[in-house]
């Protein structure tokens, strides 16, 4: 008996923390169970002939939001050119209407529900010892097709979090890949849009076996791994040791990526936090909305004043990566409450403004109230929001411009000082990327791809058909991006010729190599090494600042000193 746990990520990078906890959990059977991960970015062909040649007995799916279409017609297909291998499904995208799933899917024979750790130990010993088909009815935790129809055994007991294995065993084949794990399952509160409200039996590995497992990652060094706790910090002495012994042990390379609610934070967690490595950890937060009538009907109590309040206190420490969520389509908010949303955590300056859209879950309370709201969303998976009795179709279009423009010319980073100074042109934050995506419209330029030079040549024309005061500034602050990130090999069309200051710059390399000021590390190379090494530009506007004020103003650009947060070179004005 051959049994295949298969995974289809969004990404390469992604790993399904999912497949690998089942498979450890069943240790008395690891020999007869494989897994396989997969991306939906794969030819299906590809996916085919590897489970083809595989040929398992029984053929379990982990299914999410993301994958279930990719997953659904793979089944179809793998059900033609292996019609004896016994198909089952698992995760939160089938486990909350598993009949129907089945209606819709005649090739899967059952479905796991919920926590599928046991439930699939079961499983597995039934198929493995042949048992008579009788023992799948006493089996909790599944639904299946039975001798005279659908039978479903309902949710299984939630398990105690430390009779889980750790999932991972050599951890050397994850050297490019984001490892996920999990100190804690269920959640505190009742979020109307998500399903982690529907588990409300919240319980936490001990930390000691936290502990003893972050060891592994940190001594093999993996680049990041990222808690799924859906509130890490729901209780501060289980926050505050796991944080406290990821900052004792810190091997100066993982990250560590958290999700929390930032009204949760505490005196002694954000005097912890501002004494971290920067780039050791960095924090997820859900802000949603700041419209108090939306945050009550959504189930969320914590005012935005004292979201703002704690978030701003990690950032004045300024050694953390913050990403903030707001989501549109919610209850209550029209495009004028949304945008106020958006300006107000905009200034709050994270690293990452994640603009999303409400998604209508199967299970969630939001499912069931959606004909009160007037939602209307899309029959397919991601169920995305299309209208509201206060956004029209019209408005999520426009807020998908604005989500489209923050992500290019923000989350990306690669326009950070030049954005900055652009906003200020504006009433507001929002006005402008409402603008710059009415503009990409207007032109035609939002259906192609574009370069990253490309775009820096549409915010120019951007800010030249406005009439833009001082665009020889923003040309110069654009430069400033464009060498932060990396020592551009050739020049864009509209910066200034080097010609004039070649005599000036040759002089400050060989200067640097005789009597190191700035490149004080550089002592082993060449001055024309340290040249390609670095980049040294010659501005006619205080960009450094963010200045409109004119003179001469050298800035050195070192590559091998990097900002962890941004990943920008360090840069500083140096003297000539």
């Amino acid at each position: 008996m051959d049994i295949l746990l298969a995974a289809v990520n969004a990404k390469y990078i992604h790993t399904n923390l999912a497949v690998y906890s089942l498979r450890a959990y069943c240790r008395e059977f690891s020999q007869r169970i494989s897994l396989r991960e997969y991306t939906i970015n794969q030819e299906k062909d590809q996916i085919l002939k590897d489970i083809y040649h595989r040929a398992p007995e029984v053929l379990c799916f982990s299914c999410y939001i993301w994958n279930i279409s990719y997953v659904k017609e793979l089944i179809r297909d793998i059900h033609k050119i292996l019609p004896d291998t016994v198909i089952w499904a698992g995760g939160p995208e089938v486990s909350y209407d598993p009949e129907n799933f089945l209606e819709e899917t005649p090739e899967v024979f059952g479905v796991m529900l919920g926590e599928g750790e046991e439930t699939f130990r079961k499983l597995a010993e039934y198929y493995v010892n042949k048992k008579e088909e009788e023992g799948l009815y006493k089996i909790p935790g599944i639904c299946f097709r039975g001798k005279e129809g659908t039978v479903n055994s309902g949710f299984p007991e939630v398990l105690d979090m430390d009779r889980l294995v750790f999932p991972y065993e050599d951890l050397s084949s994850f050297s490019h890949k984001i490892l996920y794990y999990e100190s804690s399952r269920g959640c505190p509160f009742s979020c109307s849009y998500c399903l982690s409200s529907v588990d409300k039996k919240l319980r936490f590995k001990s930390l000691d076996l936290v502990k003893k497992e972050l060891k592994v990652f940190l001594e093999a060094k993996v680049p990041q791994v990222k808690f799924v706790d859906r509130t890490f910090n729901c209780q501060e002495r289980h926050a505050l040791e796991i944080w406290q012994y990821i900052q004792d042990h810190d091997n100066g390379v993982t990250n560590f990526h958290f999700e929390i609610g930032a009204d949760l934070l505490t005196e002694k967690e954000i005097a912890l936090i501002r004494t971290m490595r920067p780039g050791l950890i960095q924090l997820e937060i859900g802000v949603q909305s700041t419209n108090e009538k939306t945050l009550k009907e959504i189930r969320r109590y914590a005012s935005f004043e004292k979201i703002a309040a704690k978030v701003q206190a990690v950032h004045e420490g300024g050694n953390i990566h913050q990403h903030l969520d707001l989501i549109a389509g919610l209850p209550w908010e029209d495009y004028t409450s949304f945008a106020r949303s958006f300006n107000q955590v905009y200034a709050l300056a994270p690293q990452q403004l994640q603009l999303g859209f409400l998604k209508v879950l199967k299970g969630s309370y939001m499912h069931e109230k959606a004909g009160d709201y007037g939602c209307l969303y899309k029959d397919k998976e991601p169920y995305e929001v299309l209208k509201t009795r206060w956004l029209s179709y019209g408005d999520i279009i426009r807020l998908k411009s604005v989500e489209e423009m923050v992500e290019i010319y923000y989350n990306s980073g690669q326009f950070s000082h030049t954005v900055e100074a652009v906003v200020r042109e504006f009433p507001d934050a929002f006005t402008f990327y409402e603008a710059l995506g009415a503009f990409y419209e207007e032109k035609g330029y939002d259906t192609l791809s574009h370069s990253r030079i490309r775009r820096y040549e549409i915010l120019l024309e951007f800010l030249e058909e406005r009439g833009t005061d001082s665009l020889e500034f923003y040309k110069e602050l654009m430069i400033f991006d464009l060498y932060a990130r990396e020592n551009m090999k050739t020049r864009p069309s509209w910066a200034a010729k080097r010609d004039p200051y070649k005599e000036k710059i040759q002089a400050f390399y060989e200067g640097e190599k005789e009597n190191p000021r700035y490149l004080t590390e550089y002592e082993q190379f060449t001055s024309r090494q340290m040249e390609k090494m670095t980049h040294l530009e010659i501005f006619t506007w205080d960009v450094l600042e963010g200045k409109k004020e004119q003179g001469f103003y050298p800035v050195l650009f070192d590559y091998q000193k990097r900002d962890p947060l941004t990943n920008d070179g360090l840069a500083c004005q140096v003297e000539l």
